[in-house]
């Protein structure tokens, strides 16, 4: 395949453009374990009319601690049942929602921006004040909260998180064979569709002016998706309110189950 792109790109370079936009704006939908379904068919589930999107919304348990759970790209909130289980555990009330195109969401193109409007809804609408965000959902949460400085967070967990946008268009620029033609090509499209600066859409930036009071970071130094150096300039920039954790032996998705992980996370939302 990447040969073939590389050949449209330099025949083609308009065609590539579109494909590759269209890929950025919609996620393939993944199939869930067994036991992320289980997770799932406990929850108080509801629809919500949102961008002309229905959403589907989870709620586990009945704590007075609440928290929200935000999924990455291509992920679900189905993806979080350990952690869930653990939550509720531990007398939280759990919130979390299948983002627009993503799990038993309805489909169409959609962006950060809807995840982190998305964000800004649920915290603002149960009280929220914990987070737990895993991958691209770092990216709609800070996005979220950088624009929102009335929302105070209480503890933030990032289980991975990318930082820099121009670099993610790098990576995937070179992993399908993107020539730098094409690829500026599609950065100009994107800053024309949404307005918006690529340089500009960085979580090392957006958690300068969030307002969370104790963050915490895990990620897995052989994470073959994320490369931990991203969560290692995210932290720097965010300084003494956020700690973060280097895992080993779990890369990028199995982190989310790993009982180790999981008591990690708990631990530090209870300290």
């Amino acid at each position: 395949m990447k040969p073939f792109i590389k050949i449209l790109s330099a025949t083609m370079p308009s065609l590539v453009v579109k494909m590759a936009y269209n890929k950025i704006v919609q996620p393939t939908v993944f199939k869930l374990r067994p036991h992320e379904i289980e997770i799932l068919d406990k929850a108080e589930k509801d629809f919500i009319s949102f961008n002309s999107f229905d959403v589907q919304t989870y709620k586990w348990g009945n704590g007075p601690k609440k928290i929200l759970l935000v999924h990455g790209w291509e992920g679900q909130a189905g993806n979080f049942a350990e952690i869930i289980e653990s939550l509720v555990d531990n007398d939280y009330t759990v919130y979390a929602f299948d983002a627009p195109s993503h799990g038993f969401s309805s489909k169409g193109k959609t962006t950060m921006f809807e995840f982190s409007a998305l964000v800004k809804l649920f915290l603002k609408e149960h009280a929220i004040k914990n987070i737990i965000s895993h991958s691209f959902g770092s990216v709609g949460t800070t996005h979220c909260l950088s624009n929102n400085k009335d929302i105070k967070v209480d503890k933030y967990v990032m289980i991975t998180t990318p930082d820099r946008f121009e670099q993610r268009l790098n990576d995937v620029a070179q992993m399908v064979g993107l020539n730098n033609r094409v690829k500026n090509k599609l950065v100009n499209k994107l800053e024309s569709e949404f307005n918006v600066k690529v340089n500009d859409q960085n979580v090392s930036d957006f958690v300068t002016k969030v307002n969370v009071e104790k963050a915490y970071i895990l990620h897995d130094v052989n994470d073959k998706i994320i490369a931990i150096q991203q969560s290692i300039d995210v932290q720097k920039a965010w300084g003494t309110a956020c700690v973060l954790e280097k895992i080993e032996n779990t890369g990028h998705f199995r982190i989310l189950r790993t009982d180790a992980v999981v008591e990690k996370v708990i631990n530090f939302l209870e300290s």
